[in-house]
């Protein structure tokens, strides 16, 4: 049914779960999986005070060596399992463009991610990555949310 499967993963307690849960998806409907980390850099802001600009770039190597390590977990837990995979890593400002552009360049027929589940207020100052590729994916999205104590 599924011949590609896109894990996104962000190193998450919650991300964690989804990739376990997405690769034993995979492994019982004979699928692929495509790993993906995405580092997200700051902006460059500007300093009133010092009339300069502030590079993040020098972090760049950093978020990207951290997007590899998530990646590379993942893709072992995946070979493991007996799951081919392709492992990537990427620096993108938007985590959920980089989801979607990755999802169409790979081919990937179902994206399998997990959600922090952020509501109301937080929700809206965080953002949610999830809500962006759920609304702009062009492939089915399946989200793994995590359990609130007490509910079932």
């Amino acid at each position: 049914m599924y011949d590609r499967i896109l894990i996104p993963t962000d190193g998450s307690d919650v991300s964690a779960a989804a990739e376990q849960a997405a690769i034993a998806f995979a492994r019982a409907h004979g699928s692929e999986v495509v790993v993906l980390a995405v580092g997200q850099p700051q902006p460059p802001i500007a300093s009133a005070e010092a009339a300069m600009a502030i590079d993040p770039g020098l972090d760049d190597a950093v978020l990207l060596a951290a997007a590899k390590e998530h990646a590379r977990i993942v893709a072992d837990a995946a070979e493991a399992a007996g799951v081919k995979c392709t492992s990537l890593a990427v620096l993108d400002y938007s985590p959920a463009d980089a989801i979607l552009a990755t999802a169409d360049s790979h081919a990937c027929d179902l994206i399998f991610m997990g959600s922090h589940g952020r509501r109301g207020l937080s929700r809206l100052l965080a953002g949610s990555v999830t809500q962006k590729v759920l609304g702009d994916a062009h492939v089915p999205v399946m989200v793994m949310r995590p359990h609130a104590a007490g509910r079932k």
